[in-house]
């Protein structure tokens, strides 16, 4: 990605009014360079034949080849460009997710939450964000539900996915837990195991029983283990002196 010179994106939408609002909003990015469009997702194709872009925006609903399924092409590039889906129809997001989309963005598009985006096309984040309120797509029995990070007390890996824990409640996402303690870091997630994170504001006690370290989180106790146990204690101490 030419980052020094700006980011050359496409932008691909088949409502002309949509396209030349987004690519309006894009081209006010400092960090963009230069913006191509098209009218459909098989003119797009014939445009990245060739042209070299850092990204594509990408809407869904479109008559012939879709977004998702134009996502499926590009997947199949030998370096598939970043894209980021801008839509009306926010049940798509867990699957536009699945094709590692890079974010998902709901129409109306406001400008600081585009900027978002491209911040993460520029950063190479591919962590669901779905909305400025930091809303995240999860799926439960077949339907899209919106849990709120804020929300979130803990984070358990599970396999390929991972297990946001709210209250009582549990969603599985399909996300490393590596990229969550990255992209999470600046909301307070930090991890104190291999396999979770957990939400500082959250931790209601720290508990230490012959060099055991444990933490109460939501009513859950949850071992540290001993390679994060200082860095932990740590930043509690200093969170409490910000106080």
């Amino acid at each position: 990605m030419n980052q020094s010179s700006g980011l050359r994106v496409l932008v691909v939408d088949d409502e002309q009014p949509a396209l030349d609002e987004l690519s309006f909003l894009l081209r006010r990015d400092p960090r963009i360079a230069s913006v191509l469009t098209s009218g459909s997702a098989t003119d797009a194709l014939r445009v990245l034949r060739e042209n070299e872009v850092d990204a594509v925006f990408l809407d869904i609903s479109m008559p012939g080849l879709n977004g998702l399924e134009m996502a499926q092409v590009l997947a199949r590039f030998r370096t598939p460009p970043p894209i980021v889906f801008v839509t009306a129809h926010e049940q798509h997001a867990v699957e536009a997710f699945e094709l590692a989309a890079v974010d998902y963005v709901l129409k109306p598009v406001r400008e600081a939450r585009l900027a978002e985006a491209v911040r993460r096309v520029v950063e190479g984040s591919t962590t669901p964000v779905s909305d400025a309120d930091e809303q995240i797509p999860v799926e439960l029995g077949g339907v899209t539900r919106f849990v709120s990070r804020r929300d979130v007390t803990h984070v358990e890996a599970h396999g390929d996915y991972v297990r946001l824990h709210t209250g009582g409640v549990s969603h599985l996402l399909r996300a490393p837990l590596s990229q969550l303690e990255q992209d999470w870091a600046e909301a307070g997630f930090v991890r104190i195991h291999r396999s979770l994170l957990v939400q500082v504001s959250h931790i209601e006690e720290v508990r230490m029983e012959q060099g055991r370290c444990t933490v109460m989180v939501a009513g859950n106790e949850l071992t540290v283990s001993r390679r994060h146990t200082r860095a932990l204690r740590e930043l509690l101490v200093k969170r409490r002196g910000q106080a």
